[in-house]
């Protein structure tokens, strides 16, 4: 479904991805494991139009991502949860939802996916008037997913789900992603909770300085010993 070559990225002068090739078909899970500032969220916004590679391709179900205009990358199937949320915070969690169903294609559907999302997120349902700013963080994310998802996409792109929650929100976070994934939806999840994301997802890729260190199934990454001694603490 998606696949990238060889990608190199960055910010002005700053390098933050060398070489960067990863595949994700169609119905997976697939986790970017690695430590703070290895570039993945730089990785994220590459593949979603934020910023553009100085090298490499991006394909989205054969389609050229890097001649396509960044906000026509949505139109692709491509939805893509922010780190730290991003949402607008005097806004309802209803109307932040709306801008999740901003396209032509997804207005026509808009009642059916929001009925959707209430069904995956009731507490959404219940503050479906509140203002988004004014929710736990828990609750935050909750909305940020349910508004990629307004989109009806077929690929999901999640970075860092877990970062500034608490534990008992993490693990309530990485239920819903099985949820979602139980669904059909393809997703590609960025994070520095290792031993979380591993039980979620079917193959993982190690970022680290900018570059594939490491790749393989959850399984293989869980009892790969440097990984575990580097990342998981034992």
């Amino acid at each position: 479904m998606l696949e990238l070559k060889s990608v190199d990225a960055g910010y002005g002068s700053f390098h933050a991805l060398f070489g960067v090739s990863l595949d994700v078909k169609a119905g997976e899970a697939v986790g970017v494991i690695g430590p703070n500032g290895a570039g993945k969220t730089t990785l994220m916004r590459v593949i979603s139009g934020l910023i553009r590679p100085t090298k490499g391709s991006i394909a989205m179900q054969g389609t050229d991502v890097l001649k396509t205009p960044a906000h026509k990358i949505v139109e692709l199937g491509i939805a893509h949860v922010p780190e730290n949320r991003r949402l607008f915070p005097r806004l309802t969690v209803e109307d932040n939802l709306k801008m999740g169903a901003f396209m032509p294609a997804a207005r026509a559907k808009f009642a059916q996916r929001l009925e959707f999302v209430f069904d995956l997120f009731p507490r959404m349902k219940e503050r479906r008037n509140q203002m988004a700013g004014t929710m736990s963080g828990g609750e935050q994310q909750m909305c940020a997913i349910g508004r990629a998802l307004m989109s009806d996409p077929k690929l999901l792109l999640l970075d860092e789900p877990s970062a500034g929650l608490a534990p008992v929100v993490v693990q309530q976070v990485f239920e819903l992603v099985k949820r979602i994934r139980s669904g059909g939806l393809t997703v590609l999840i960025v994070e520095q909770n290792v031993q979380q994301v591993l039980q979620v997802v079917d193959r993982a890729y190690l970022l680290e300085a900018g570059s594939i260190r490491a790749s393989g199934s959850a399984e293989a990454m869980l009892k790969d010993d440097s990984i575990r001694q580097a990342y998981l603490g034992v």
